[in-house]
């Protein structure tokens, strides 16, 4: 294989991902993104090729699938499906968020679960990757309903986790609330109180700047990437969507910068507020989305904005884009229209939100574009943090782990820069993040043997 070219490298690995992984599209559209821009590097060094480093890093060290029954508060009984794909952990325990939505299945988790295994090798922290969930929707669901849930759930999880073998988080779906009624399930179990979840409340064990990391540390890489090129996100404005935990802190964190954050949305459709949402604004989305659990219509309602039903933000004319809502939210058309319309930086809040074609769109205009694995890596990289804090029965400041997490962010985008540096001068941050998460694991891997 390494005397190929890099194209029929590509052909032959993806032929052998679709043959040993049939249907699992999402997982496919993940290692495609990932063996095209390593292709070159596996060539030039067939050490790699020689141990087959990257079909064991393609198939799950451990997947575990299970049902959790539970009760609604009318007394019926209700079947789910758990998951956890536990992927990678040459360099440190399993680690990566729980998702709960009608829409995961199998290759979901496992594109999730490998995106993770970069990630966290791009923090430098000692984190393996994992991703795991359930087809359960928290939406209209009472508190004793996702209590119910919650606690059927870890009671088979539990099995499988630990804080030094497997640390999950939340994500979509999974707030404090579920991280709350998990953690109090998993030591009334274990009859033990550890760092088994992060994402935990302050007063249990949680860390501060935890629930911001993901947004402040999407809006941090930007920064990296516009500073890099003399400029920055002050007086830009931006297109933001979602209008979760990552959504309202990205746009925090864009205020903050000074910068003009324009949208948010959820999956009825897109706010635009022409004169920007400040921090009176952000307040209410915090409470509608966070308190009420409300629709982001009721946005526009309030402040008499434009909304656009079963729309996404990325027409709307803008300097940066920040796509923080989930995989795949950005399509090739919408590419075509965010660059037509001056876009210079897409940085992902989310985990693989631009399509294949829609990446290659930005990359080909050759406008600046950070793929999740390194944009949103302050989500898992606090996470770290908060483990590490755990372990050593101490917290840190806000002003610490905030620091910490600037540090962090900005030595990703140094790694992403010196691997992805192409001839013309243009940084591929696809391909150097690849490439610099790739060869932490890769190594470990050696290292350890066969496993």
């Amino acid at each position: 294989m390494n005397k190929k070219d890099p194209k029929q490298f590509t052909e032959d690995f993806m032929s052998g991902i679709i043959a040993r992984n049939p249907g699992e599209v999402e997982f496919h559209q993940a290692v495609l993104e990932v063996i095209e821009t390593l292709s070159e590097f596996m060539i030039r060094n067939p050490r790699y090729n020689q141990l087959k480093i990257l079909e064991r890093m393609t198939e799950p060290e451990r997947v575990i699938m299970f049902r959790v029954p539970w009760t609604d508060d009318s007394g019926n009984i209700h079947i789910n499906r758990g998951y956890r794909v536990e992927m990678n952990s040459a360099i440190g325990p399993y680690k990566g968020g729980l998702r709960f939505h009608p829409s995961v299945n199998l290759s979901i988790y496992k594109f999730l679960a490998f995106e993770q295994v970069l990630k966290n090798s791009l923090t430098s922290l000692p984190m393996g990757g994992a991703k795991g969930g359930s087809d359960f929707d928290p939406k209209n669901k009472s508190d004793n309903e996702v209590m119910s849930f919650c606690q059927s759930f870890m009671t088979e999880l539990s099995r499988h986790i630990g804080p030094y073998t497997d640390v999950p988080a939340g994500d979509i779906g999974v707030g404090g609330r579920e991280i709350g009624y998990m953690f109090g399930q998993y030591k009334r179990l274990r009859n033990e109180f550890s760092g088994v979840l992060t994402g935990k409340g302050i007063g249990w064990g949680g860390s501060l700047i935890r629930p911001e990391s993901t947004g402040y540390g999407t809006v941090y890489f930007a920064e990296e990437m516009l500073n890099r090129k003399s400029d920055s996100i002050r007086g830009k404005t931006v297109t933001i969507s979602g209008s979760g935990n990552v959504a309202q802190f990205a746009v925090e964190e864009v205020l903050d910068l000074g910068g003009k954050p324009v949208s948010l949305s959820d999956s009825n459709g897109t706010i635009y507020d022409k004169d920007g949402i400040d921090g009176e604004k952000l307040e209410y989305v915090k409470f509608l989305k966070n308190v009420c659990r409300g629709r982001i219509y009721e946005y526009a309602e309030k402040y008499g904005v434009e909304y656009y039903e079963n729309k996404r933000p990325w027409s709307i004319p803008c300097d940066v884009a920040l796509p923080c809502a989930t995989q795949n939210e950005i399509n090739s058309e919408e590419a075509d229209i965010l660059i037509k319309n001056g876009c210079i930086a897409v940085a992902e809040g989310a985990n693989m939100p631009s399509t294949y074609e829609a990446e290659h769109k930005f990359l080909d205009a050759k406008i600046l574009f950070a793929p999740g694995k390194a944009a949103n890596a302050g989500g898992v990289a606090v996470s770290g943090l908060e483990m590490t804090q755990n372990s050593m029965r101490l917290s840190w400041t806000r002003e610490e782990v905030d620091k910490k997490l600037k540090t962090i962010m900005r030595d990703i985008h140094h790694m992403c820069v010196a691997q992805g540096k192409e001839k013309d001068g243009y940084i591929n941050y696809v391909k150097g993040a690849n490439i610099a998460g790739f060869v932490k694991v890769a190594n470990a891997m050696i290292a350890q043997g066969l496993v």
